[in-house]
C-alpha cells in the first residue's frame, strides 16, 4: 500500500472527468459532496442494460461497472463556480488486468486468490491524494502482488503525465 499526493488537482480532475484516463478501472464506490452529498455504489445491475459491456461484465464477473460509465454524472455534480467541498472514488482493477498483472510479473499467486486491486482518491477540499491498495481472499505474509500493483500505479501514472509524490 502505497499513498501519493498529486501535484496538479485541476489537470488530475480533467483527466478524471473528462478525459478516458480512468476508464477501464471498475467502480466500486464513490461520493461527492457539493450542495448536498451524492453516494454511487458501483456494483452492476446486468438487467437494467443489454449491451457488449453487460456481456462482458458478467463473462468476467467482476459485479461492478466501468468508470467511464459513471463519469458524466460525476463531471455534472461538479459543474458550476463552485469547487465540491470533497470527493471520494474507489476504482477496482478489473480481473483480467490483474490475471494479466499477475502473469506479467511471474507472481507466485493465483488471480482466484485475489479479492481487487484498488485505487481510493481521495479530495479533501484542498489536497488530492490516491491510495493504493489490496486484498486478498486469504492471509498471505506474500507482498509481490501489493509491490506489483504500486509499480504499476506508479508507471500509469506517468504514462498519464499525472505528477505525484510518494
Amino acid at each position: 500500500m502505497r499513498s501519493y499526493q498529486i501535484q496538479d488537482n485541476l489537470g488530475f480532475v480533467k483527466k478524471l472527468l473528462t478525459d478516458d484516463t480512468f476508464d477501464t478501472f471498475l467502480l466500486s464506490e464513490a461520493s461527492i459532496t457539493t450542495f448536498a452529498t451524492f453516494q454511487v455504489d458501483g456494483t452492476f445491475h446486468p438487467d437494467y442494460l443489454n449491451t457488449a459491456e453487460a456481456e462482458q461484465l458478467i463473462a468476467e464477473k467482476s459485479g461492478y461497472t466501468l468508470w467511464k460509465r459513471v463519469r458524466p454524472f460525476f463531471f455534472d455534480l461538479t459543474k458550476g463556480r463552485h469547487t465540491p467541498l470533497r470527493f471520494s472514488i474507489v476504482f477496482r482493477l478489473a480481473p483480467h488486468n490483474v490475471k494479466k498483472l499477475i502473469t506479467q510479473g511471474g507472481l507466485p499467486i493465483s488471480p482466484e486468490q485475489v479479492d481487487g486491486l484498488f485505487l481510493n482518491i481521495r479530495f479533501d477540499g484542498k489536497t488530492i491524494s490516491c491510495v493504493s491498495g489490496v486484498s486478498m481472499k486469504s492471509f498471505t505474509l506474500d507482498r509481490s502482488l501489493e509491490h506489483a500493483w504500486d509499480d504499476m500505479l506508479e508507471k500509469f501514472f506517468r504514462q498519464k503525465q499525472i505528477p505525484f509524490l510518494s
